[in-house]
């Protein structure tokens, strides 16, 4: 199992989690948690096999994470209540996710060849998507269209793996590099309430 597929696996789960405390946070059936958390998990990576033209896309190829998504939603439902701080929990596994899918999309658009900023927009999008989806269907404005810094913190993160790509960086290095620059701006911006500017024009 190469290190890529790991971190393949530990997305899935991480957004299969994020996607299933936001949907029992707004008390939805078993069936509606299982929605929320298999479009949370894969919406970012169909999107973007989508737009590359692979075909199927992952997870209609690969059962094994669709098997990820059950077990990571179970988990959650049997550990909801050792998750106190829902808020804090959401925010752990979703700024992982953010992370990984990162990762992985930068890297899908390195094989393509691609543009480096097709490749930013790759990996930004498939990192973020999926939480679009989880939000639009719980109803709430996507956490990417709000002030707080979410996929801002994928561009930069795609930049870094671009840069240290491009000086025959160590893999392993690489992915951690951009892991800690992407959690590292979420936690900072978070810790001190850091935002980008809103346009605001009255009636």
């Amino acid at each position: 199992m190469t290190l890529f597929h790991v971190l393949d696996i530990l997305g899935i789960i991480s957004f299969a989690i994020s996607g299933s405390l936001v949907a029992m946070r707004k008390k939805l059936d078993p069936f509606g948690v299982f929605i929320i958390a298999f479009a949370t998990s894969v919406g970012g990576g169909t999107l973007r096999d989508v737009l590359i033209g692979a075909k199927p896309v992952f997870w209609m190829k690969n059962t094994e994470v669709i098997f990820l998504i059950i077990a990571s939603y179970f988990f959650a439902i049997i550990f909801r209540k050792k998750l106190k701080y829902l808020n804090k929990s959401l925010f752990l596994f979703d700024t992982i996710g953010l992370g990984l899918y990162t990762i992985m999309g930068t890297e899908i658009g390195l094989n393509y060849n691609f543009h480096p900023i097709v490749i930013i927009s790759i990996a930004t999008m498939s990192a973020s998507f999926g939480g679009v989806i989880r939000d639009i269907l719980c109803n709430e404005i996507p956490v990417i269209f709000r002030k707080e810094i979410y996929a801002t913190a994928c561009v930069f993160g795609s930049i870094t793996f671009l840069i240290l790509h491009h000086f025959n960086v160590n893999e392993s290095i690489i992915y951690a590099s951009t892991s800690f620059i992407i959690i590292s701006i979420r936690l900072v911006a978070v810790r001190f309430h850091l935002s980008l500017p809103t346009f605001y024009t009255k009636k």
